[in-house]
């Protein structure tokens, strides 16, 4: 297969998995976002670093939001969300950190592969990306390994909600621009 092959079919994987969400999924996201008083995100490995990227935008939008972990990230409580994603529907780090959450009255959401795992039944909202994760990549017939074309969907998609999010807060290009750092 040519190089051009392989992105394409790789592209097609990734847009596969973004396009077959539940659009009001995505909107009860979008909307749990914006009324939300301050957000924590987490998620383990690549499935962090894209959470990682969605909190950037989200900064850049106005929301009050940290990842959990960083020395900056201020304690959760009634009005705050924490997002996380578990792909594979069962993360003992992401099961911990919302049982931190629930038990400090925040809302939960979490972004997974698999609605029916513990750690999304236990979250308040769920936003399901329908694409291949590490917990049903044996025998997959997909060009991508592992999680990655469901951790690449999930940059597609979080591109998405950000553009619905920043229309919901009446943001624009200009005023998400105004937030970047100017400290490069």
């Amino acid at each position: 297969m040519t190089l051009a092959a392989q992105i394409a079919l790789a592209a097609t994987e990734l847009a596969r998995g973004a396009a077959d969400t539940d659009p009001a999924a995505l909107a009860a996201l979008v909307e749990e976002l914006a009324t939300a008083a301050h957000i924590v995100t987490y998620g383990c490995g690549r499935e962090g670093l894209m959470l990682r990227a969605l909190t950037m935008r989200l900064c850049h939008l106005g929301l009050d939001i940290h990842v959990a972990g960083d020395m900056s990230c201020p304690p959760l409580g009634p009005g705050g969300l924490l997002l996380v994603s578990s792909g594979p529907g069962r993360l003992a780090t992401v099961a911990a950190l919302i049982g931190q959450a629930k038990a400090a009255h925040a809302r939960t959401a979490c972004i997974t592969a698999q609605p029916s795992g513990p750690d999304p039944t236990a979250c308040d909202l769920v936003l399901t990306i329908p694409a291949q994760t590490m917990a049903n990549d044996q025998g997959a017939t997909t060009l991508l390994p592992m999680g990655s074309v469901f951790e690449g969907a999930q940059f597609l998609l979080f591109e998405i909600l950000v553009l619905h999010l920043r229309d919901r807060l009446g943001e624009t290009a200009a005023t998400m621009r105004a937030r970047h750092t100017n400290l490069e």
